[in-house]
């Protein structure tokens, strides 16, 4: 590995997990603040989807995939939806293999509203409803791992998953009365449940 690409890799490490410290510390704040508060302001929010629209939708024009975008700003942060009326291969193309695609397209829109905004993005991108789905699966991933730790009384530790979904299962596990933690370092970050 060169020394540009481990610098790289560093740098996405510590962003993910600066995101991570961000989306707790927002998203525990957002039900207190106004629009025009602390946080992250309304307008900005919508800006943010419009450029991230923009830039989708040329992209789904290069690649000549048809879709409609969905723009959605709720506690703090802005949700784009990419869906087809019909099956649209070209779309699940865009997901990839456990959502890889969907991630790696996630941060360079992200990167584009930095680029012409000046404002690092945490928008989330879904695509044909991968993530409401995926969202239900990590749901029941932290109820088995809540059943496992409370019947073996050990600790469970969870397959590596991304920041965005470790943020789910760290909720789910959490409002099922048990306490998790994220471990790990770059791609193998994973959640580990226990009783205390």
């Amino acid at each position: 590995m060169s020394a540009e690409s481990t610098e790289h890799a560093i740098s996405a490490e510590t962003s993910e997990e600066q995101d991570d410290a961000l989306s707790a510390v927002q998203d525990s704040d957002a039900g207190s603040e106004d629009s025009e508060g602390k946080g992250t302001s309304a307008s900005r929010l919508e800006e943010e989807g419009d450029v991230a629209a923009d830039y989708l939708e040329e992209l789904l024009d290069i690649a000549d995939i048809d879709g409609d975008i969905d723009i959605e700003v709720r506690n703090g942060r802005t949700y784009i939806s990419i869906v087809a009326e019909e099956e649209a291969a070209g779309l699940e193309s865009l997901v990839g293999k456990d959502g890889e695609v969907l991630e790696a397209l996630q941060e360079l829109t992200r990167l584009a509203v930095l680029s012409a905004t000046e404002n690092r993005s945490r928008l989330v991108l879904d695509i044909n409803g991968y993530r409401s789905e995926r969202a239900g699966e990590l749901q029941k991933i932290a109820e088995d791992a809540v059943a496992s730790v409370k019947d073996s009384g050990e600790t469970v530790a969870l397959a590596p998953m991304s920041a965005y979904e470790r943020k789910i299962v760290h909720d789910a596990v959490a409002d099922l009365g048990l306490v998790s933690e994220s471990e790990g370092e770059g791609a193998d970050r994973h959640i580990v449940v226990s009783a205390d």
